[in-house]
């Protein structure tokens, strides 16, 4: 996602974030000094993630995009049976301090959209890998997957990039 990073005047404190009722129930969770990164997602340096299983990927914006953006006030997304593109903007998150376009981080076919983001867009906040997931998409080239990142070398991506900033 195009999103405009914030570079906070503190260093953010060291996050625990755990939920033994989580539907994606990591076999490890990284915390380091800015969010959390779910084993078995994967990350694209726009800040998305997409979790495949099976014939559907589920994409949604990460903990670490959520935290730099604020609270989520609207969120745009396409509607079903519409074609997404790799690293092409399919909609966008409007916080408190911007507007950002999400990016998809896989080319396919959009079979499922989070409505309950319509009325409820601060579960992107609350609940980034579960109840905030944007659309479910069936892959036109699964084999984008293993052009993105994953947990350890997202979490190594955010504080270089934090870093920077």
């Amino acid at each position: 996602m195009a999103l405009r990073m914030w570079a906070s005047s503190t260093a953010n404190a060291l996050r625990l974030s755990s939920s033994s009722s989580s539907r994606f129930a990591p076999a490890f969770s990284l915390s380091r000094t800015f969010s959390t990164v779910l084993e078995g997602f994967k990350y694209a340096t726009s800040h998305e993630w997409v979790k495949h299983d099976g014939s559907i990927a589920t994409i949604g914006i990460t903990d670490h995009a959520q935290d730099h953006l604020g609270e989520v006030v609207f969120v745009e997304l396409p509607d079903g049976g519409k074609a997404v593109e790799q690293a092409s903007s399919f909609g966008a998150v409007e916080s408190v301090k911007a507007t950002s376009d999400i990016n998809s981080p896989i080319s396919g076919e959009v079979v499922e959209v989070n409505t309950k983001l319509t009325e409820s867009p601060g579960l992107i906040n609350s609940s980034p890998y579960e109840d905030g997931w944007m659309i479910k998409v069936k892959p036109s080239n699964p084999s984008e997957l293993e052009s993105l990142m994953g947990p350890k070398e997202y979490t190594k991506f955010c504080e270089d990039e934090d870093a920077s900033h």
